[in-house]
């Protein structure tokens, strides 16, 4: 059915070319020469024929005439100009059609004038500019900001969405420059950095919008913040626009009702970096050919590392993990996403050495990449020895067994809670980072041992136990929203970057290339930029809602949890950074240990915490990181705002 629709709409559009074309045969002889004798009955049905079949190459009657363009018309003038060709070559054996030699070329330009014209007049009549209160009975007024060719974009799809109750009143450019210009009517009146004098006039004026839209997708996230917090002076709702590629009037053809949809501003928005540039390329030679395992893949780190490993081209994908539906999900994505790379789901737990040892004889993989661990800091505080056992001994079983099999790397994922650590969840991992450390110097030493690599970073945004989530249950069940203290601050960064630059640290490793402390168990550390003040997170995540902090929302202080501190470390003291040369990944100069000696001390810990002496266990984890001083109490509740 929709094929025969098709077809009669080609068929019409042939039709009133015919029409167009038979009018412009007489027309153009008329205009050739006005005193003349008018064209030959034979020369009005042929002209327009020809002009007709002219078209076909140029696909003329397929155009879709609600959404001509430039290259529609191009195309119009070039099938004119052919079809007028044609019957010139036509009349010189059935006889003149015009005394006048210039006939051809006037042909043309009407054939032209005359296919282009109904086109163009029925794009502005179905995508004519809105007029205030056309489409909705009161019409929210609009800012759009961003660059010139998303704002066109975004005003010709509103101009074909006839129940988007939107009316634009202006413009925010990139640049100061672009000032007083207009696109599509609307007028440009300030950059992105004027934003507040931008509503000031306008609010002077009594004319100040509801909403601003920002359309273009890739706006760095402190201009975002920026623009964020005028709005909310102002009192707009911030909406940012869909995707431009969802808005080209390209696809629009397909489903020209597509309604535009807008979306909040979301947190991980604000935090938006510049992209750091990665080698693609020299990822997918790690990685082809060969078989990966990814420890702890149903947790969000893990799961990133598999959805961007799998896209890479393994020989064979792992997955392990010892919680069945966050592994069953992880599988069921990546065999929907990437059917023909093989791949196994793999429940098994690290802290079980046995299982551990066999998994990998089994498998025998090349890299390994463990994500596995409990991350949740008060967690780890109330159950010390799971924590202990998964974090510092299971990754000593992981390291062992991957170095068993044969495996050319092993990438621990760590964490800034191993620096100067007052948890127990941060002093396991810094354990697990100086075992890793020793097994990498060894591999220096050994022909073909394998590279120890360690990655160690801050918190990424929407992680299982994160404070982003919890404000969001938090907000939509109207607040509070719980701040353990005013002045607590963290790093953040997106998984998919921090994963990202994973990937880059084994491939800078790998390579060969020289580094600085690169061949002393050296661990990457990601530059996470600057730290962020939650509670002027908390704040920001109301404003979004369309809220007003301490007002609609409030924001409560709790007090530091057990294990917590106010501020966390990428570097210990002793540790300072240096640069490695590649964007997005600095090094902290090593301080490392036996990994024998460390290893013996794991065994005792294990021992202590399997037979249930806690107590015995942590003075030994004391013993082994001096610096860890733990806050195992935390501090009183707190009430009031900073």
């Amino acid at each position: 059915m929709a094929v025969a629709r098709s077809f009669a709409r080609i068929a019409v559009n042939a039709a009133l070319d015919f029409i167009l074309a038979a009018v412009a045969v007489p027309l153009a002889g008329w205009l050739a020469a006005p005193a003349g004798p008018a064209p030959p009955p034979w020369a009005i049905p042929l002209g327009a024929a020809l002009l007709v079949a002219a078209g076909v190459p140029f696909r003329l009657s397929r155009q879709h005439w609600r959404f001509a363009g430039f290259g529609d018309l191009a195309a119009v003038a070039a099938a004119a100009t052919l079809g007028s060709a044609l019957l010139a070559l036509a009349a010189l054996g059935l006889g003149p059609v015009s005394p006048s030699p210039a006939f051809p070329v006037v042909l043309a330009a009407i054939g032209t004038l005359l296919l282009a014209a109904p086109r163009i007049a029925y794009r502005q009549l179905r995508v004519r500019p809105r007029a205030p209160g056309d489409g909705a009975a009161d019409p929210t007024l609009a800012l759009l900001a961003g660059a010139a060719e998303d704002a066109d974009l975004f005003l010709r799809a509103l101009a074909l969405d006839r129940r988007q109750g939107l009316r634009v009143i202006g413009l925010l450019a990139f640049r100061s420059r672009e000032t007083g210009r207009r696109i599509q009517g609307q007028p440009i009146l300030g950059a992105l950095a004027d934003a507040g004098a931008v509503l000031a006039r306008l609010a002077a004026e009594e004319r100040l919008p509801r909403m601003l839209v920002v359309v273009t997708a890739g706006l760095p996230g402190p201009d975002l913040a920026a623009l964020v917090e005028q709005a909310d002076r102002f009192g707009l709702v911030v909406r940012r626009a869909p995707h431009p590629t969802a808005l080209d009037p390209a696809g629009a053809a397909d489903a020209p009702d597509r309604p535009i949809e807008l979306r909040p501003v979301e947190i991980d928005d604000l935090l938006n970096r510049a992209q750091v540039p990665l080698d693609r390329e020299a990822m997918a030679r790690l990685v082809q050919g060969r078989r990966v395992i990814v420890t702890g893949a149903g947790g969000t780190i893990g799961s990133e590392l598999a959805r961007q490993i799998a896209a890479l081209g393994p020989e064979r994908l792992m997955l392990l993990d010892n919680g069945e539906y966050a592994l069953w999900q992880i599988d069921l994505e990546l065999a929907e996403r990437h059917p023909n790379v093989p791949r196994v789901a793999v429940i098994a737990d690290v802290r079980d050495e046995a299982r551990i040892r066999a998994v990998f004889a089994d498998a025998r993989p090349d890299l390994v990449f463990h994500a596995a661990a409990l991350k949740h800091v008060p967690m780890v505080e109330a159950n010390p020895a799971e924590g202990l056992l998964s974090n510092a001994v299971g990754t000593r079983h992981v390291a062992d067994a991957a170095r068993a099999s044969g495996a050319r790397a092993m990438v621990l994922i760590s964490t800034d809670k191993a620096v100067n650590p007052s948890s127990v969840m941060g002093a396991s991992k810094r354990l697990a980072e100086m075992y890793c450390q020793g097994l990498d110097i060894d591999a220096q030493t050994e022909r073909g041992g394998m590279r120890c690599i360690t990655v160690r970073f801050g918190n990424v945004l929407g992680s299982t136990g994160s404070v982003v989530p919890l404000f969001q249950r938090q907000l939509a069940r109207g607040g509070p929203l719980t701040v353990t203290h005013p002045d607590m601050r963290r790093y953040f960064m997106t998984v998919r970057e921090a994963v990202g630059l994973v990937l880059q640290a084994t491939v800078v490793r790998l390579a060969g290339t020289p580094l600085p402390s690169g061949e002393q168990g050296g661990i990457f550390v990601l530059d996470m930029g600057e730290p962020v003040k939650i509670a002027d997170l908390a704040r920001q995540m109301i404003r979004l809602a369309g809220l007003r902090p301490d007002e609609d929302v409030e924001i409560r202080f709790t007090g530091l949890r057990p294990g917590e501190k106010l501020f966390e470390e990428l570097f210990h003291g002793q540790e300072p950074p240096v640069p490695t040369g590649y964007p997005g990944l600095l090094m902290a100069a090593p301080r490392t240990a036996d990994p024998a000696i460390v290893g013996r001390a794991m065994e005792e810990i294990a021992i202590a915490c399997r037979g249930g002496h806690v107590r015995l266990a942590l003075d030994q984890l004391g013993r082994l990181i001096p610096e860890f001083a733990h806050n195992a109490e935390g501090d009183a509740p707190m009430t009031g705002t900073p």
